[in-house]
């Protein structure tokens, strides 16, 4: 079993790494968090912390604390992409994307964030959708997650194809015209 400081070391390991991907020091993430620099340095070696103060963290750098059911039926063993796209699933993914709808939150409802956020710069690459503002959805969803690189590992494990997708998406949104 883990012990509290493990994870408590794990997530703000994670927080620091997009902290840094966003190019900023600890002084400039505390400032926006509104804790004391002093406080993300004494986290690292503490066993435990103040939920507010690590929620704080988190929402500056794009991302949320909360509990992952690792054994939620129907999504993979990490918990970033469903085990599988069915038609159902599929048709939900569609009518996201073909809305236009940038919501956050409807696009964090309607599966894991790594996944969606990939999904929202598969999406970005089509004629006639707002590249900028998908790829900016894409990051708060999973900060990082337009650079190239991290969306390669996304197409090498998507079960969303772009293949299938695209062409389906391009139907969709002609049909809607």
């Amino acid at each position: 079993m883990l012990r509290s400081t493990n994870v408590l070391q794990s997530a703000l390991l994670t927080l620091t790494r997009q902290a840094r991907a966003l190019g900023l020091t600890d002084t400039e993430w505390a400032a926006r968090a509104a804790v004391c620099k002093e406080t993300v340095s004494r986290l690292r070696h503490r066993r435990s912390c103040d939920f507010a103060t690590l929620q704080a963290l988190a929402q500056v750098v794009g991302a949320r604390i909360g509990v992952l059911d690792a054994n939620a039926p129907g999504s993979t063993a990490d918990g970033h992409f469903p085990a599988k796209v069915n038609r159902g699933l599929e048709e939900q993914l569609l009518g996201r994307c073909a809305s236009r709808d940038l919501d956050r939150e409807r696009w964090e409802n309607s599966g894991p964030a790594f996944f969606m956020a990939g999904l929202a710069v598969m999406v970005a690459s089509v004629k006639g959708f707002n590249r900028g503002e998908l790829c900016a959805l894409a990051e708060k969803l999973h900060p990082g997650s337009s650079q190239p690189e991290v969306f390669s590992l996304w197409l090498a494990r998507s079960p969303a194809h772009p293949s299938r997708f695209l062409p389906l998406l391009a139907n969709r949104v002609q049909r809607a015209a």
